[in-house]
């Protein structure tokens, strides 16, 4: 994955007007090996969740081996708290991954690596686990772009290609767009009196989009001007349809 971050004077990229002067424009490409993607579904209304955030939090991966997004579900909000970062789309995709493995059970924490359940706070196996992952060749080309304009705008640009159409016919394509640095203070509920501290959770979720008949796909995602600043990112992933597994992922950390 190659990251390259450049300030510009001017300059206009796809759907953004030539009246904006570009601030700051930053890009990442993925690479020859597929990068996992690791997904823990979670909750501020669960009591044993904690452990799990902080363990997500302090892996501090390097996103060109893996790539970490929290997706808090919101089944947990009628026992007192209501987690403000939860959505109920994210617990549909948690109900349709167990489903894809013939499952109808889901949980909190759950981590799920590269479509699969991931069972257990272990950092050797989950190096392990990532570095079968990484030993894929890659079956799709995956970019991001993003432009912070002086207006205080933000523009994401979103692509990705099949690298061989014969193995991502039913490929689909995710973006997400996550934040660090969070907390909560919990005054209800199973974590009652706990601030609880998050990474990597997504905020903004789009998908699935096909790849379309050409085996590509592009989008162009406007940001509001308040995420300028923010700690946060990008995360482009492509996944079948089928059975779950994660063809291919990439992420790029916001410019600064």
């Amino acid at each position: 994955m190659k990251l390259d971050c450049k300030l510009i004077i001017a300059f206009s990229i796809l759907s953004i007007s030539t009246q904006n002067v570009i601030a700051a424009e930053c890009s990442a490409k993925s690479g020859a090996e597929t990068v996992p993607l690791l997904e823990l579904y979670t909750s501020e209304g669960c009591s044993s969740c904690p452990p799990a955030d902080k363990w997500l939090s302090t892996l501090k991966p390097d996103l060109k081996k893996v790539i970490p997004l929290a997706f808090h579900v919101d089944y947990w909000d009628y026992i007192g708290w209501k987690d403000r970062f939860a959505k109920a789309e994210y617990s549909e995709r948690q109900r349709k991954t167990a489903a894809l493995v013939g499952s109808s059970f889901i949980y909190t924490p759950q981590f799920v690596l590269s479509g699969r359940d991931f069972r257990g706070i272990d950092e050797s196996r989950l190096n392990q686990a990532i570095s079968t992952k990484q030993k894929v060749a890659s079956r799709a080309n995956l970019s991001l772009a993003l432009a912070t304009l002086n207006n205080g705008e933000i523009s994401l640009n979103a692509n990705a290609q099949a690298v061989n159409v014969t193995y991502i016919k039913n490929a689909e394509v995710y973006i997400a767009i996550y934040e660090n640095k969070l907390a909560s203070l919990v005054n209800a509920g199973e974590n009652n009196g706990r601030e609880l501290k998050h990474d990597y959770v997504v905020r903004e979720f789009y998908g699935a989009y096909p790849l379309g008949n050409k085996n590509e796909f592009s989008k162009n995602i406007p940001l509001k001007p308040e995420w300028k600043g923010r700690q946060a990112g990008a995360v482009i992933f492509v996944q079948d349809a089928r059975n779950g597994e994660i063809l291919q992922s990439l992420a790029l950390p916001f410019c600064t």
